[in-house]
């Protein structure tokens, strides 16, 4: 059975229940992972298909990139001596992937009132699977951006090696992980869709500052840098900015924490929100 098929008996509800569900659907090992891919790969087409979405999704960040770099070259650039494209670029390639992630999380509200998720919804597989399949997804989605990303990068001259590159994907694919989570918090806490997205930007807009986006946090003051402490996205950045940075001169002007402890702090944020989001969305879910 492959997740194309899988996802069409869902879409057909032929995983209702009933007395040959459990062989229409095999064992729960192989139910479960085709579920999670049948997921992960609608999420996937809905963006291939969404070309509005497709186009501003890549032209944001890279129009930061550009922006940034352009704008504080003279202010940001002159102090840390270093590239301010590249500084832009390093903060924006985080801030994308855990924006993106989230973002994404915060549909499962309006994926639960169409017909294909709403059979997921009922299908016999768990909460953490449509969740896990979620989150699968929804990354996918942010690494095609964050590649996306990459080439303007370099086509801008940002000099990427192939050491920073795979530092870049697995402090990339650590963003997403924690942006799913984040989401997943969010749309479980709050009634609808349409108050996720309101609080979704209040939460978000304050992290591009005090989350090092735009420029490093190094030298803030103590009482700002214990609100830039509690940031999700902070982590992410700066786990970012070890990699691009690591075995340079610049690394200690950008680089806070370090990977270490970004990483710890990282994976704490992940099985805490998403243990937490899971929890209550099941409630919820089971309250309706």
């Amino acid at each position: 059975m492959t997740a194309q098929r899988f996802a069409r008996c869902f879409r057909e509800r032929r995983f209702g229940g009933g007395p040959d569900s459990a062989r229409r659907a095999g064992t729960r090992g192989p139910r479960e992972l085709w579920a999670l891919l049948a997921i992960a790969q609608r999420d996937v087409t809905k963006l291939l298909r969404d070309r509005p979405r497709l186009a501003v999704n890549l032209a944001f960040p890279i129009l930061l990139v550009a922006g940034l770099g352009s704008v504080l070259q003279p202010t940001v650039g002159r102090v840390t001596g270093l590239s301010a494209v590249s500084l832009a670029f390093s903060g924006v390639l985080a801030a994308t992937m855990f924006q993106s992630t989230a973002a994404g999380m915060i549909s499962l509200v309006e994926d639960r009132e169409t017909d294909y998720s709403r059979a997921l919804f009922v299908a016999p597989v768990t909460r953490l699977t449509l969740i896990s399949g979620k989150i699968a997804g929804e990354t996918l989605v942010a690494m095609f951006q964050g590649a996306w990303v990459v080439l303007f990068a370099v086509a801008a001259g940002v000099r990427i090696g192939g050491d920073q590159l795979a530092g870049l994907f697995g402090a990339c694919l650590a963003s997403c992980l924690l942006g799913g989570a984040f989401g997943l918090a969010t749309v479980a806490a709050l009634p609808n869709q349409r108050s996720a997205m309101e609080i979704f930007q209040f939460l978000i807009i304050p992290q591009y500052v005090l989350g090092g986006v735009i420029v490093p946090l190094a030298g803030v003051s103590r009482y700002l840098g214990v609100v830039a402490d509690a940031m999700p996205l902070r982590y992410a950045v700066d786990l970012t900015r070890a990699a691009y940075y690591r075995g340079t001169p610049g690394y200690a002007r950008v680089v806070t924490g370090g990977p270490l402890l970004d990483l710890a702090v990282l994976g704490v944020l992940f099985a805490v929100l998403l243990t937490a989001g899971t929890v209550v969305f099941d409630r919820r879910e089971r309250s309706r």
